[in-house]
């Protein structure tokens, strides 16, 4: 289906949306829909929308898009200078995510074919890429990409929805009321799919039962809805939103279907590698297969795609083969280090359009090579004719500027003629890949390739090989963290997010890039060396060095770096350089000041000599002004800390008072941004701790996601009788015949030695275990005479979201902070996007 700008501009005045319009070019096509100026990949039929949020404003990025070459705009706020560029499109809307959402839905109203809506608390996106996996064979058929649920990814979803399509799946979620009712005009499912109740997301809501009006809210105008009979609030609900919708229940309870005689009653057997599931339902008796998966929610969730294959009429030999060969759904993108300086991107689970271009952006924000490879299979899930599909892939290399790429299969290669102004080669299969032993060294490499090719083979072929223990590390979380702490700011606060010390563990070069592709302000390091490494990574933001010798100085101005002055003999020593080495710019310094802390910083009695340094300077600019606060996580401390402020304040105004322009003040670090932010509305705040998921002050952690999880693995599992002991010194005591797992992390790891003979504990089969014995410098002891199902090899958490890092901590005696900075550099960090 073909629009034009002026079709838009057309439908959003049909829906009274449209204000004001100036089309210079009203017949130019629109095909792609965006809102981040970041991801612009075909800009000549791009229609860039100007969101509007609690953090950010799409028309700041308005300028920005039409440099990159777009020229089709929908605004909410009018400007001369946008109206004056030349070529432009504008259509100016009361509310320009409203105006997404109803251009999409009219494309929605354009196509009468099956539509599956989902929701429910989790599983939304397994059951949705599971019924892809069971369906694709008979259906061309169009699915949310990722878990593109929300008010911005709904639309975009759907947007997908082309002629050819003979099925759509599409998810949705909602986090407060009345957002439902968009989505539900935008998807208009004709069969619904509620896959759970649970307490995922509930904090929008009042309470249970209005968090399940709103979600139902989706199936207003659905034919049919699958759910599980057990949340019974789901039946006294439903009638009394869509009356006329018909319903396919199940249970695994016999019990509840004495009062519901057409609900499809299943058995679950479970065994050690898979479930025997089957149906007592004489409507779906037949359906009998072996899931290769013995969770409670993969037994739900697949339930659930047996009675939608059942709905559209396949056969229960067709179902019972498609479910028994179910593949686990990667639900993130990983990053990880490769051989020879090489960055390997493992998206090696599924290859299709969408999903290519979505990790084609991901591989582009990526820096720190030049060089960017592309490693792709076939794609099998498209019923395109292949000259058309692989002549897009192509299009999708040179709008990505790929410098090498590797086709493998088949298709793939009687099609390599479309390839040819590309550094391509090609293979027939796998093995053939893996035969030709190709040379890899200082790229970016995006691994794309459906499950039938095995890709996991080149991955262990490329990945980096090092110690097993990982510390995995969620971006997304990050991205999350960092929004959530901007949403409790007024708007126009700076944040400067600390990355020292390896950004706390995590890595400072991913998280630095990560930042920087969320608009973070500032960012702070420790030492030059930290700073000069993010910048040859690529990183432009503007960087502090909170502890810069007088030694580095030079460096400083090489590589762009801004040091804190902090002492008197500091201060003199940067003004005899300075007068030697700036040159026509002024050099930006900030100062410290030492209100209580007593660590680093000019005290009161050090304000005459630097307001003389300050009145005669020619050759620095104070960027900011900046104290330490010694306890804003301790209200038995408030009082200290208000004093501190205090002389912060008066300080600040006898320097600014000799400074000819303004200077941003900072004091809170995370904990006081929620403490103290609102009664001193300082310019800069300084982002730790809360960017990583920790609130210490316990005021937002419901709010933030967990964005480590350092695993390990069982090495090996003994009996032991209680005459024996367990590790050096014999600490290790038992008084029963017990099963002993030691695990691959140890002291040498950064785990402490603290934590030995029971007071730290590891997640293993989501239970405790305690550690028994002295933790040793490569291996720890864990007592799991009570976990009878774990064995050698199975994973073990030994912080994350099952066991948070503060847990550890506590038990340590110390602060998070040690917990995350000890974790050793032989600690292989794997970085991935949800």
């Amino acid at each position: 289906m073909t629009y034009t700008i002026e079709n838009i501009g057309t439908l959003l005045q049909n829906v009274n949306n449209c204000v004001q319009q100036q089309l210079a070019l009203p017949q130019q096509t629109v095909q792609h829909l965006l809102f981040d100026s970041r991801k612009i990949i075909f800009p000549q039929t791009a229609l860039f929308f100007a969101l509007v949020g609690h953090t950010h404003d799409g028309h700041h990025f308005v300028m920005e898009a039409y440099q990159t070459g777009v020229r089709n705009f929908v605004l909410s706020q009018t400007s001369a200078t946008y109206f004056a560029l030349p070529d432009i499109n504008i259509v100016v809307v009361k509310n320009t995510l409203l105006a997404l959402q109803q251009i999409a839905a009219h494309h929605r109203q354009q196509f009468d074919i099956p539509v599956i809506g989902i929701t429910g608390s989790n599983g939304k996106t397994v059951v949705k890429e599971w019924l892809f996996q069971t369906l694709r064979k008979n259906y061309y058929l169009v699915r949310s990409p990722q878990s593109y649920n929300s008010q911005i990814g709904v639309p975009l979803s759907v947007w997908q929805m082309h002629h050819e399509h003979q099925l759509a799946i599409f998810e949705a979620g909602i986090s407060q009321p009345q957002e439902m009712a968009r989505l539900s005009a935008i998807i208009r499912p004709t069969i619904g799919i509620f896959t759970n109740i649970g307490e995922a997301h509930s904090e929008g809501f009042v309470d249970r039962r209005q968090k399940v009006w709103e979600k139902l809210q989706l199936f207003t105008h659905c034919q049919w809805l699958i759910y599980r009979l057990d949340y019974g609030i789901i039946n006294e609900l439903l009638p009394q939103i869509n009356p006329k919708c018909q319903t396919l229940t199940w249970t695994l309870q016999a019990e509840l279907t004495e009062n519901s005689p057409d609900t499809h009653l299943f058995v679950a057997q479970k065994h050690t590698n898979y479930t025997r599931i089957y149906s007592q339902h004489p409507q779906t008796q037949g359906i009998a297969f072996d899931l290769p998966f013995t969770d409670e929610a993969a037994i739900e969730n697949a339930i659930h795609c047996c009675l939608v294959m059942h709905l559209l009429g396949e056969k229960p030999q067709q179902i019972n083969h498609e479910l028994k060969h179910l593949q686990p759904i990667a639900m993130r993108l990983e990053q990880k280090a490769a051989i020879n300086q090489c960055l390997l991107i493992n998206d090696a689970y599924n290859a299709d359009l969408n999903s290519l271009h979505i990790a084609l952006d991901f591989l582009s924000q990526q820096s720190q090579n030049t060089n960017r490879t592309l490693i792709l299979s076939d794609i099998l899930e498209s019923r395109k004719n292949d000259s058309l599909l692989y002549q897009q892939v192509a299009e999708q290399i040179h709008q990505h500027h790929i410098t090498r790429f590797i086709g493998i299969g088949e298709r793939i290669f009687a099609h390599q003629h479309l390839f040819a102004d590309i550094n391509a080669q090609f293979f027939h299969t796998t093995a053939d890949f893996m035969a030709a032993n190709l040379h890899f060294s200082q790229e970016n490499i995006l691994l794309k390739g459906a499950r039938y090719f095995a890709f996991e083979q080149i991955a262990a072929l490329l990945e980096q090989k090092i110690h097993t223990t990982t510390l995995e590390i969620n971006l997304d979380a990050i991205a999350h963290n960092f929004k959530v702490y901007r949403q409790h700011l007024p708007p126009d606060t700076q944040i400067m997010v600390m990355v020292k010390a390896f950004a706390y563990g995590s890595g400072a070069i991913e998280i630095a890039k990560i930042l920087q592709f969320n608009k973070a302000d500032y960012l702070a390091v420790a030492y030059p060396d930290e700073g000069i490494t993010l910048r040859k990574a690529g990183i432009t933001l503007p960087i502090m060095v909170m502890n810069p010798a007088p030694t580095s100085f030079a460096s400083l101005q090489k590589y762009r770096l801004e040091p804190e002055i902090y002492s008197l003999s500091h201060l003199r020593a940067w003004n005899s350089w300075a007068k030697q080495n700036a040159k026509r710019s002024l050099l930006p310094i900030h100062l410290k000041l030492d209100t209580g802390m007593h660590r680093l910083g000019m005290e009161a009695q050090d304000l005459p000599e630097l307001l003389a340094f300050l009145h005669e300077q020619k050759h620095s600019k104070v960027i900011s002004i900046f104290t330490h606060l010694a306890a804003t996580d301790a209200p038995e401390h408030d009082q200290f800390t208000q004093q501190q402020l205090h002389r912060f304040e008066r300080m600040y105004s006898q320097i600014t008072e000799i400074l000819p322009y303004p200077v941003a003040r900072h004091a809170f670090n995370t904990a006081g941004i929620l403490r103290f932010g609102q009664s001193y509305p300082y310019e800069w705040v300084r982002l730790g701790l809360g960017c990583y998921g920790i609130d210490v002050t316990n005021t937002l952690q419901h709010e933030l996601m967990t964005v480590g999880t350092l695993k390990t693995y069982i090495a090996q599992i003994k009996t032991v009788s209680p005459d024996e002991t367990i590790g050096y010194n014999r600490k290790g005591q038992i008084d029963s015949v017990s099963r002993i797992a030691t695990v691959n992390i140890g002291y040498g790891d950064g785990l402490s030695r603290q934590l030995s003979n029971g007071i730290g504990k590891m997640y293993v089969h989501e239970q405790l275990a305690p550690i028994i014995g002295n933790v040793c410098m490569d291996m720890t002891m864990l007592n799991i005479s009570h976990i009878p199902d774990a064995k050698e090899g199975d994973e073990v958490i030994v912080f994350g979201e099952q066991l948070p890092v503060q847990q550890l901590a506590k038990w340590q005696n110390t602060i998070p902070y040690e917990i995350l900075t000890n974790i050793s550099g032989r600690v292989r960090r794997v970085y991935f996007r949800e």
